[in-house]
């Protein structure tokens, strides 16, 4: 082989090593780690990578508006930042797909061996499934962040696939949660609780080092697939207004301060608790659309992430706010 030449199986490998190392943020000897090479290796092959053009740099000397706007949110609630570019969805345009795409990048940059991730289920974690890298990594369990059973039952299968793309993509183990979103009772859950295969999934999530989730808008304009899939009555709803409910995280309900206290529908949630979530090592917070900053909000003030992957009019909306 020529000097000023990689060969296909090379190039492929260097491009696995750049990948790791730019985009998921990893340290060269995590590199090594993941791909079971030397320290030096993964820096010759980095190297190279420059050489050769596998990988290229593009200066910016003026920062762009998603680095702006990623800036003064991460200065504002204390939180990493990342806010996708969006500049080719149009005005009513799909802008999930970019911040989902953020959401699966930054996810396979902080899962290492034997981590416990805490998976929530709806519409916008099921976009970050359909973008995950394959990131085969030693030891990790995907646990459910809470159950999806209601009425029909009908949607447990579809958070268990969920589930399952996840486990699949780290070469993990799944942990599903066989309980419905909602009790009917406090009693009731509290009487589940006592159950040992549910105090097994309880204990893995309670360990979870990395959570994934998003919240659900009491008053999104395209309404959440837990209001409008039986999970809740009218009766639900007026008392969730009521008492000034903002939205949810995984079936806890919260207000737009933050607080989740004396709401009664969280006494029968199998979600985590928001004290429970906030000893979660990094918490992944992804969300779009400004119909859901309020939300949004009251899960920073909560202090229920450490990160917050939002569209640009998403990441406007909340410092407008």
């Amino acid at each position: 082989m020529a000097e000023s030449e990689l060969s296909d199986d090379e190039r492929m490998r260097t491009a696995d090593a750049a990948e790791l190392y730019y985009l998921h943020n990893l340290k060269v000897e995590d590199v090594g780690k993941r791909l079971h090479l030397s320290r030096s290796t993964v820096s010759r092959m980095l190297a190279r990578a420059r050489q050769y053009g596998v990988v290229e740099f593009v200066l910016h000397r003026t920062p762009e508006q998603s680095s702006h706007l990623a800036n003064r949110l991460s200065h504002h609630f204390g939180v990493r930042a990342l806010v996708a570019d969006d500049r080719d969805a149009g005005a009513d345009g799909p802008r999930l797909d970019p911040v989902a795409e953020c959401a699966a990048r930054r996810l396979a940059g902080v899962v290492a061996a034997n981590m416990t991730i805490a998976i929530a289920w709806g519409a916008t974690v099921e976009a970050v499934s359909r973008q995950l890298i394959f990131s085969p990594t030693r030891g990790v369990r995907v646990v459910q962040f809470n159950g999806s059973g209601n009425a029909s039952a009908s949607n447990m299968l579809n958070a268990g696939q969920l589930l399952d793309r996840f486990a699949q993509a780290f070469s993990a183990s799944a942990h599903h949660f066989h309980a419905p979103a909602f009790f009917d009772t406090a009693t009731t859950r509290a009487a589940m609780w006592q159950e040992r295969s549910i105090q097994r999934v309880l204990a893995i999530r309670r360990n979870a080092d990395v959570a994934l989730f998003s919240v659900g808008a009491l008053d999104d304009e395209v309404p959440d697939h837990l209001y409008r899939s039986g999970y809740l009555d009218a009766v639900d709803l007026q008392e969730l207004r009521r008492e000034g409910i903002v939205g949810h995280i995984g079936t806890v309900f919260l207000r737009e301060d933050g607080s989740s206290d004396h709401i009664a529908i969280n006494q029968r949630s199998t979600g985590m608790p928001l004290d429970e979530l906030r000893k979660v090592r990094t918490r992944i917070l992804v969300a779009t659309g400004p119909a859901k900053r309020a939300a949004v909000l009251g899960a920073l003030r909560a202090g229920a992430a450490t990160d917050l992957i939002v569209d640009e009019v998403t990441a406007q909306a909340l410092l407008d706010a």
